[in-house]
């Protein structure tokens, strides 16, 4: 951070700040202070890209932060008065001086902000410039400059520059600025993590789909597999022990040469023949299925692309793939189904004809249905044992079927309703009455 930002934010606070009500550390570098009445102030104390920012709205903690500086930093300083602020020997730190009443005594406490590149710190004082507790604890391997409790801090080092003086013209309105920019460029880095590991599989999905053998291929080889069982049969009495090449004439009168298994007996080597002659015409069959449900994957993967593209936030991207939790990737696979959860509600999403026919066929009457009305579309399926879902569930799931049964944008209906007013006609076709209609913008 530079230092004439950092001094223009300290006259910010010396004029706007007297007491600090609340005090916390809401993720692993980022600190949040509630000066006065709901002035709150975060100050990311991450090494090498520090900063100090508004935020319009408040910002959610990620977890529960009680570690020892956590719990010296709220005791010292939650509903503490302000008796000093200013920027410390005219350097990049500010140090904020308070005094908090308890029943025993007054304590005088400092908590130091260092925004020194790499060496960025939070570190509290007492009066005498002990060290109470820190962020970032440093012991002699890793620094000159020690930072352990009990013992006293060190002036950082002054470095030979003469800093640059600028004027902001809006304080405030830099600190809502530089919060929006850094939430844009990690919406646009997770944008772009979330939409590499979908092409990863997309890649994966398209070369075993390209790979695929044709159906006449699979079908000739059957027949050519077939026939050559046939004739080892038909010619098992001239057939010798260790004979390696059968010389004949096909069904057509033309001369053909087997080669033999001599491994094996002719009998043995023809029964399997046969049974590869059958595996490939399984595989004939079967192989229309199997390119339209690799097809029908490579959609969706598609379709989750353009919606990860079309996210607004960071939270939307995470609904739409969450970091996966240990022992999740053997589950996802056993799945016949996409799933998303959303304020404790597991969503449904069949991205196939198979899987559309799983989720009717295993739903519960108590769960909620949806389809994109008067079009085909997936089915999805929202887990319920109660007679009704919140509005926003509702609305969340109607949003997913829009998603993921179109490619285009625009405002859709969905028709919704309990699972047991769902009558399965053939396959994934349905009759259900009585329904809802929600019209939702994708």
């Amino acid at each position: 951070m530079k230092y004439y930002i950092l001094k223009e934010i300290t006259e910010y606070l010396q004029e706007k700040a007297q007491v600090i009500k609340h005090i916390s550390r809401i993720d692993n570098n980022l600190i949040i202070i509630e000066f006065n009445n709901k002035n709150q102030i975060y100050f990311d104390m991450s090494k090498g890209k520090s900063y100090i920012y508004k935020k319009r709205g408040e910002k959610a903690s990620k977890k529960d932060f009680n570690a020892p500086f956590d719990v010296v930093l709220q005791k010292r300083f939650i509903n503490s008065r302000i008796e000093n602020l200013e920027i410390y020997n005219d350097d990049k730190i500010i140090n904020i001086k308070v005094n908090s009443s308890s029943s025993y005594k007054k304590l005088t406490t400092i908590l130091q902000l260092e925004f020194t590149g790499k060496h960025t710190n939070a570190i509290i004082l007492d009066e005498d410039r002990t060290i109470l507790e820190a962020l970032r604890h440093i012991d002699e391997f890793a620094s000159s400059r020690v930072v352990k409790v009990g013992i006293k801090l060190d002036e950082v080092p002054k470095q030979n520059f003469v800093p640059k003086i600028e004027k902001l013209e809006d304080v405030e309105e830099y600190m809502y600025k530089v919060y929006e920019e850094i939430e844009n460029n990690n919406l646009e880095n997770h944008r772009r993590q979330k939409v590499s590991q979908v092409n990863k599989k997309l890649k994966k999905l398209q070369k075993t789909l390209d790979n695929l053998p044709k159906k006449e291929d699979l079908e000739e080889e059957s027949n050519s597999l077939y026939e050559k069982a046939n004739l080892i049969l038909a010619n098992l009495h001239t057939i010798k022990p260790y004979q390696e090449v059968l010389k004949t004439y096909n069904y057509e009168g033309k001369e053909v040469e087997i080669k033999l298994d001599t491994r094996y007996l002719a009998s043995t080597y023809s029964n399997d023949l046969f049974k590869k002659a059958k595996r490939a015409k399984q595989k004939a069959n079967n192989i229309k299925i199997e390119k339209s449900n690799l097809e029908e994957k490579v959609d969706f993967l598609k379709r989750l692309i353009n919606n990860i593209n079309s996210c607004k936030t960071i939270d939307e991207i995470e609904f739409l793939l969450p970091k996966k939790q240990k022992n999740q990737a053997k589950t996802k696979k056993s799945q016949n189904y996409e799933s998303f959860f959303y304020e404790g509600y597991k969503i449904m999403l069949g991205t196939n004809e198979r899987e559309n026919i799983y989720l009717l066929e295993n739903s519960k009457a108590s769960d909620f249905w949806f389809h994109l009305k008067d079009a085909p579309s997936s089915h999805v399926i929202v887990q319920n044992s109660k007679k009704t879902i919140p509005e926003n569930v509702i609305e969340k799931a109607a949003k997913i079927c829009a998603q993921f049964s179109s490619d285009f944008e625009g405002t859709y209906a969905v028709d919704y309703t309990q699972r047991r007013n769902v009558k399965i006609q053939h396959g994934a076709n349905v009759l259900y009455n009585p329904y809802t209609t929600i019209s939702v913008k994708v």
